[in-house]
């Protein structure tokens, strides 16, 4: 089960009764960085992906076990963390072609709307800001669970992906190949593995 209760039956006037297990997960929690990856994959050359992810960032959740309305995320990344494996390719991604980062040194995520789609699975909806330009986001996510960690830490997890033009946020830079095509894909394909530690 996971941690927003579902939706009460159309037909039910009265509101579901909450699971108490659910009800206690409810609470701030931080994003534990240490145990937490955002991944990015992009096509190249029209062939293979790359694949890159982010290694500074914070965020926060607030979650409600009785109203997923309620539930709200927040993420801020820094832009000179991207890494990709290749040290001249982060470099170019931090150039003016694409990230601008002496400019724009931060991504950020701010939610405006929680879903439950049943069982474990969610959609968190919100404003994501990159060079200055701010687009809506959604985000699949499902409940990995919860659990305390053997230093008393309550923890949550969850999983999510989404998709992106990276175009839509200005991020257009691109080269022609001489079979056709281009070098760098338009759409952008965002993985999150989310643990987060429950505040005092």
């Amino acid at each position: 089960m996971g941690i927003f209760s579902r939706k009460s039956n159309e037909t039910v006037t009265a509101p579901a009764a909450v699971n108490p297990d659910l009800a206690a997960l409810t609470g701030d929690y931080t994003i534990d960085p240490a145990h937490t990856s955002l991944g990015f994959v992009a096509r190249h050359a029209m062939v293979t992906n790359v694949k890159g992810s982010f290694q500074d960032f914070t965020g926060t959740l607030h979650l409600d076990g009785s109203d997923p309305s309620r539930s709200t995320a927040t993420l801020d990344v820094v832009m000179e963390s991207i890494e990709t494996g290749s040290a001249d390719r982060d470099g170019h991604l931090k150039s003016s072609d694409f990230f601008k980062i002496e400019e724009f040194p931060k991504m950020t995520f701010r939610s405006t709307k929680a879903e439950a789609l049943g069982g474990d699975d969610y959609r968190i909806t919100g404003d994501l800001t990159i060079l200055g330009t701010t687009k809506p986001l959604t985000i699949d996510l499902e409940f990995n669970g919860a659990a305390t960690d053997p230093f008393g830490n309550q923890r949550v997890g969850f999983e999510g992906k989404a998709e992106i033009l990276r175009s839509e946020w200005g991020l257009t830079w691109n080269a022609a190949l001489e079979t056709g095509g281009v070098l760098v894909s338009d759409k952008i394909k965002l993985n999150f593995d989310i643990s987060a530690i429950r505040n005092a």
